[in-house]
Formats: structure tokens, C-alpha cells, sequence
């Protein structure tokens, strides 16, 4: 067996070295051949060897040469949030597992061209606000300087340090990333193409986690200068003097927000009856009455037709929602009518996978309609577009996959966050679907007039509003605009979870002062007892 083991440990690929482990861990399935690259490296063997081996392995002599690699348990398609998480979770429950990135860089569109770039962004909005209103404080600088490539370069450099971030994490939890694109073959394989060629892979499970991508406007594409989606506006080297945004959901106003405050003459167009329509409706009532404080035109209920580029940028026709006409002129023209899945030509035909306007249909362990195929993120239908609940998602495939408790998602407990000025976080029912549900509710709101931290942080517009079912107290829905609203939210998340009523949370302390204070406030508003207001 001596003879045998240095043969083939010569030129074994990784994994495969040591002649007694390579033999007695034989799970050989897939059609991937190894041959021995190390001719000179003879396999100086006897017959009583090669019976050995034969015994050991369940395959014929002649078989040597030509050992068939150990199949994955889990391939992962696409490297966002959702698809980074689930690759380590598996490589933490012990499972043999690939990920798959068309992109030279890891982290999807919420790393690269999504959440963190955009965050940066309105984290530098929200200090340059301040160096500009400083006088109120007592502090005085003489003709500030926005520095804008400075600006792209700090976005550009926390990317890439984050993309960096989650390929060392793989790397640790013992994930194999393959760079291509993948197409699914239908029986558990995979082809993977790049530019080295074309291999297939095969795996017990499948993840498809291919996100997303921005939605155009018909008989338009985007371009560098003037028409923009998520991914030009964050590669602008300058501010431009004029934006026109068409669409209000969290991607638009958040670039409304953050370009207004860097000098930006902005106006936002929404065909909806309200912005961020997904909020409760009082939430978007305030968001609208602070940005035309802050003159962000907004216009709802509205259509923009005619778009065409101009020599010095874009023109469109604007119909008010009390039919008005009106040419609008501006040097950039922001697109974010909401995002499509990218489920096309992944090779889904060739699978029993079943859409639904091109979202996948999954059971509550995320689990497709072929058998071993899952399916989490943006390409899911029936759950919100989000990187949380992508993570989350992927938390429960895996667990599912790899026999381990997996609770599937509770709708009503996904928060929802937009990091405007003010900030917006959501959680639960509105007040309108509650009462359509035919609840008997109770309101509690508590505005951040009376709060002594927002004071002092000079942000007290907003309030917290909270939705709670009339006679047993339970928490029905939370939504937050104000200062932080995005992470005051999650208190009112735990609370949901823990199934803390109303009463429960009018009895936790909350530190004075502080913004979440706030909140134990508008749980006691619930009752009319809140002190502050």
C-alpha cells in the first residue's frame, strides 16, 4: 500500500494528498477526472494492492488515473449578502461548499453599487450638512469645500475594503469561490463559463441567489452623463447643479436626500398618490413636508413622458397630478422605478423552478419546486427587496438543507429602513392595514419635539407611531421618522419578536437622554400617558 499511497499523492490535487485518507473517504460522483500529471511519478503496484484498493473504494483497478472528484453539498449562486451568508453558515455547519461570482469583485449590488456605497455617501451628506449649518453651535468655518472626488474616493475605498472583508470570511469558513457564470443544468449540476472555459459542478443543494437590477423606463438605457441608475450616479465625479429623480421609493429619495444637501437643485416625480408608498401613509406625509422644507420639489401622483437628452442634459415633460403640463429641464436624470430579478438565462428551464412575473416561487424553508434548488434575496417573490431579509433567507436554506431548526420568516417582523433627513424605520402593519384587517387598534405617536437629544443633536422634526391591537396590547406595527430612525427601529423589532405587548414595553427603563427614550414614550402614548408630549 506504501508503493500505491506515493503515487498518488505525487500529483493529487488539493484536497486529495496522503495516500491512506484518499482511499477511505471515497465519495466519488461527479464526472470531473484527475489524471496523474507526474508521469515519471510511477504507480509501482502489485495486484494484491490494486485488490485492496479495488475493495476499499467500490472501483475497478483499470480505475485509477482517472478518480472522480467528491461532489459539493452546497453551491452558492451569487455573492450578495444573502449568497456570502449562506456560503459561510454552510462552511460552519461542516458542508463541502462552492460559490459562484460573475463579478471580479464579492458582495453583489448591496456592497458595490447598493447599501454601503449609498450610505457612505449620506453619511458624508449628514457631516457637510453640519459644517455648513454650524454657526448655531457656535462654530464658524469660513467658505467650506466640498472636495467630491475625495468624497467618491472614501465611498469607493470602504467597498473595497468590505468586498475584501467577505472574501477572507469565505476563505476561513473553507468556502471555494469559482469565478464565471452560472447556468443550471437541471439534476443538480451546474456550468460554470469564464474566461478560461466551461466546467460543470455538481451538488446535493443549490442556492440561486442572482439578486438584482434596476428597472428602466420603456425605450430607455442608461448612460455615464445624463440618464442614471443606481450604478452611474455613484460613479459622478461632481455634483451636478440640477437632478430630476423619477421614482420615491428608498432608492430615490435617499439620493434626493443626499444630493439636496450637497447643493443639487432636486426635484423627485412619483406616479403614486405618496412617496415612499410602502411606509405608513402619515410617515410619507412627513418625509414630504421635510423635503419641501429643505426645497426638494416633490411632485405625486405625476408622470414624466418625452425624456430626451439635451446638449447640456435632460428634458422631459411633467404632468402634475392635476394635469398640468410642464417641460423640466435638468443635467442628470435619475431612474428608480424599482428593481427587477435576475433570474433570466440562469438555465432555469431546465429546471421544474416556477415563476411568478419572473420572481421564484419558494416554500417557507426557501426551497424551490426542484428538488434540492433554493432560492433567496431579491429573486424571491412575496418578500421584500432587502439585504436583511436576504441574510435571513439564506440562514434558513441552509439550516433546512443541513437538518438544523430553521424558522421560517415572519412577514410582519422584517424592518424596513431609509436612510434620508429625516431617517425612516419601519416595522410591522401600518395603521391602514391593520384596520383592513379588521383589527380594533390603538395609536400611540410621540414626536421628537419632546425628546431633549434630538434637541441637542439640532434634528427634532419626525415622530414615532406606534400600532398596537386595542385590547390585548400587542405590538401590531412601529414606524419611526426622525433622527436615527433607522436604527431606533430596532428595539420595536426585538420587542415584535419576543411578543412584548404594550404594557411590557411602558414598564422598560429607557436611558435618559437618549433618541430611544423616544420610543418607550410612544409605547406609553398608546394609553395617553407619555410625560414629554
Amino acid at each position: 500500500m506504501g508503493h500505491l499511497s506515493a503515487g498518488f499523492s505525487a500529483g493529487a490535487p488539493a484536497g486529495l494528498e496522503g495516500g491512506a485518507a484518499f482511499f477511505c473517504g471515497a465519495r466519488f460522483v461527479c464526472e470531473d477526472v484527475w489524471a496523474n500529471p507526474h508521469p515519471a511519478a510511477s504507480i509501482n503496484t502489485t495486484s494484491s494492492h490494486l485488490i485492496l484498493f479495488s475493495r476499499r473504494t467500490g472501483y475497478d483497478p483499470g480505475d485509477i488515473g482517472r478518480i472522480k472528484k467528491v461532489p459539493y453539498d452546497l453551491i452558492v449562486i451569487g455573492s450578495g449578502p444573502g449568497g456570502y451568508s449562506a456560503a459561510i453558515r454552510a462552511g460552519q455547519f461542516g458542508l463541502k461548499t462552492a460559490l459562484i461570482e460573475k463579478q471580479a469583485k464579492l458582495g453583489g449590488t448591496c456592497l458595490l453599487v447598493g447599501c454601503i456605497p449609498t450610505k457612505s455617501l449620506l453619511q458624508t451628506a449628514d457631516v457637510w450638512d453640519r459644517f455648513v449649518h454650524s454657526e448655531a453651535e457656535g462654530i464658524h468655518c469660513e467658505n467650506p469645500r466640498l472636495d467630491y472626488p475625495k468624497v467618491k474616493d472614501r465611498k469607493d475605498g470602504i467597498v473595497n475594503k468590505h468586498s475584501k472583508g467577505v472574501e477572507m470570511l469565505l476563505k476561513r469558513a473553507k468556502v471555494e469561490r469559482i469565478s464565471g457564470f452560472a447556468t443550471l443544468k437541471g439534476g443538480g449540476k451546474v456550468e460554470v463559463t469564464s474566461d478560461s472555459g466551461t466546467q460543470t459542478l455538481e451538488a446535493k443543494n443549490i442556492i440561486i441567489a442572482t439578486g438584482s437590477e434596476a428597472r428602466m423606463l420603456p425605450g430607455m438605457q442608461p448612460d455615464a452623463d445624463f440618464i442614471l441608475t443606481n450604478i452611474e450616479i455613484l460613479n459622478l465625479t461632481s455634483v451636478p447643479k440640477s437632478l430630476i429623480v423619477i421614482g420615491a421609493g428608498a432608492v430615490g429619495v435617499e439620493f434626493a436626500s443626499i444630493f439636496k444637501r450637497f447643493g443639487a437643485d432636486v426635484t423627485v416625480i412619483e406616479m403614486l398618490p405618496r412617496i415612499v408608498p410602502v411606509e405608513d401613509e402619515d410617515i410619507s406625509k412627513e418625509l414630504e413636508r421635510s423635503f419641501k422644507k429643505q426645497k426638494i420639489r416633490v411632485e405625486t401622483g405625476a408622470r414624466a413622458e418625452n425624456i430626451r437628452k439635451t446638449a447640456n442634459g435632460v428634458s422631459l415633460t411633467l404632468t402634475t397630478k392635476e394635469g398640468k403640463q410642464e417641460t423640466l429641464q435638468a443635467e442628470k436624470l435619475l431612474v428608480a422605478v424599482g428593481r427587477k430579478p435576475n433570474t433570466e438565462k440562469i438555465g432555469l428551464e431546465n429546471t421544474k423552478v416556477e415563476l411568478d412575473r419572473g420572481f421564484i416561487k419558494v416554500d417557507a424553508h426557501q426551497m424551490t419546486a426542484e428538488p434540492g434548488v433554493y432560492a433567496i434575496g431579491d429573486v424571491v417573490a412575496g418578500t421584500p427587496q432587502l439585504a436583511h431579509v436576504a441574510t435571513r433567507e439564506g440562514m434558513i436554506a441552509v439550516a433546512h438543507m443541513a437538518g438544523k431548526p430553521a424558522i421560517p420568516i415572519n412577514k410582519t417582523r422584517i424592518p424596513g429602513c431609509t436612510y434620508t433627513e429625516p431617517g425612516i424605520g419601519s416595522v410591522g402593519l401600518t395603521e391602514a392595514q391593520a384596520r383592513a384587517q379588521g383589527r380594533k387598534v390603538k395609536i400611540g405617536k410621540f414626536p421628537f419635539v419632546g425628546n431633549s437629544r434630538a434637541t441637542i443633536l439640532g434634528h427634532h422634526d419626525g415622530f414615532i407611531k406606534v400600532v398596537a391591537d386595542e385590547q390585548y396590547g400587542e405590538i401590531l406595527g412601529v414606524h419611526i421618522i426622525g433622527p436615527e430612525g433607522f436604527e431606533l427601529v430596532a428595539e420595536a423589532v426585538a420587542a415584535m419578536e419576543a411578543e412584548a405587548t404594550v404594557d411590557v414595553m411602558m414598564q422598560t427603563i429607557h436611558a435618559h437622554p437618549t433618541l430611544y427614550e423616544a420610543v418607550g414614550e410612544a409605547f406609553n402614548a398608546v394609553y395617553g400617558l407619555s410625560i414629554n408630549a
